[in-house]
């Protein structure tokens, strides 16, 4: 995740005149350094603030893309439009940022270079279209374009995190409300059957030692989970082996496996076609997929196909011998290259995953939702019957006597 933050400075520059302004940048060291190649000899370097939570998510940069589109096209200059987006742009990071790159752009370097100075903002498939769009002339198109490819992927990752997320909500609950009435509301019961002196049924003599052990050994069962989970994390983030492991765990998932695969497969299509029908090389496509998708274990897949590419093989057959591809995508990339219309092919694959993908989140969705609620319904009327049986049974003891 980008760290930049807001630095305020002042400085004295070359005319003995003293000037003030905020750049953005990670430490106070590159901060210095910049303004100590502008000429300007700094007085005071303070950092401004935090920045607020969603600064640099995606939906600011499609908003900013997509208002610059609008500009252009309505013949605004890119120097005026990009001044006119910072001024109005909520976030004081991107005010800095959008102003920093006006004055670059104005000082004659090109837009794409001037993003480019900004890796860890804008991937390389932003300033690979916005060349595209400066040596065709086509700014406010490319523009437009990067801005409606991210906005599909954004939602389609949306609706299948949604999808992932109802499920393990609901079992969540359904194990919280569990735990707390074996913990606080068993053991009450647990006193007064005691004072009963007579046989209890199985399922409350089963619910009850499943309560004894919660309250005696679940707190150090939980406490050890508390901690391998903790490991698991800190293996995850440091160890690639165990992220790899882990991806390929939710390829092979019931379910979950098939979502996320789709969403993957549409961003890398996604990608692929655009930068094709922007005219960008296929190797060059590939590193722009690589460098946008964040999962390792695809990182690794496309790295693969594209050592293979750049020794001849055709992309329809690198993508077979991954194993990661479904056949059609083959056939289709196949027909693509043989006939000279990858680009419309790759448009095609990119617009059936999606499809498919938001079909599989919202049938997902429907159809656990019965399915949760039984199983929610099916524990806490266990739990029930299990706690008032044993009081219906004195009651008709006593009525008999």
């Amino acid at each position: 995740m980008t760290k930049f933050v807001l630095w305020r400075w002042k400085a004295v520059d070359r005319h003995g005149q003293i000037q003030q302004g905020a750049l953005l940048g990670d430490d106070a060291a590159s901060v210095s350094d910049r303004l100590f190649h502008s000429d300007l000899q700094l007085l005071q370097l303070r950092r401004s603030s935090h920045p607020r939570r969603g600064c640099w998510h995606i939906q600011q940069k499609i908003q900013v893309f997509r208002q610059l589109a609008t500009l252009l096209q309505a013949g605004i200059s890119l120097s005026d439009g990009l001044l006119l987006i910072a001024r109005q742009h909520p976030f004081r990071e991107w005010q800095a940022l959008l102003t920093e790159i006006e004055q670059q752009v104005s000082n004659g370097i090109p837009f794409s270079s001037a993003l480019q100075q900004w890796p860890a903002i804008f991937p390389p498939l932003f300033i690979a279209l916005i060349h595209i769009g400066e040596l065709t002339g086509k700014l406010d198109e490319c523009c437009k374009k990067l801005a409606e490819q991210q906005e599909k992927l954004y939602q389609l990752r949306k609706k299948v995190m949604k999808a992932l997320r109802y499920p393990l909500f609901i079992v969540a609950v359904a194990l919280l409300v569990t735990i707390g009435m074996m913990s606080f509301v068993l053991p009450e019961f647990a006193s007064i059957y005691r004072s009963f002196n007579a046989p209890l049924p199985a399922i409350t003599v089963a619910i009850m030692a499943v309560s004894h052990w919660v309250t005696t050994q679940g707190p150090g069962w939980l406490l050890a989970a508390t901690a391998l989970a903790f490991i698991g994390y800190f293996l995850r983030q440091r160890n690639p082996h165990w992220q790899e492991y882990q991806q390929n765990l939710m390829l092979r998932t019931p379910l979950v496996g098939p979502l996320w695969r789709g969403q993957i497969l549409s961003q890398i299509y996604t990608t692929l076609s655009l930068s094709q029908q922007a005219g960008i090389p296929l190797l060059q496509g590939l590193e722009a997929v690589e460098a946008t998708v964040s999962q390792r274990l695809w990182q690794k897949v496309i790295l693969q196909i594209s050592a293979q590419v750049a020794q001849g093989i055709p992309l329809w057959q690198s993508l077979s011998e991954s194993g990661r591809f479904t056949p059609l995508c083959s056939q289709l990339v196949r027909i693509g290259e043989e006939s000279g219309a990858l680009d419309l092919m790759l448009e095609k694959l990119a617009g059936w995953h999606h499809n498919n993908t938001e079909e599989q989140a919202d049938n997902l969705a429907a159809a656990l939702e019965p399915v949760m609620m039984l199983a929610v319904g099916i524990i806490i009327g266990t739990l029930v019957i299990a706690l008032y049986l044993p009081i219906f049974q004195l009651g008709e003891a006593m009525s008999a006597g």
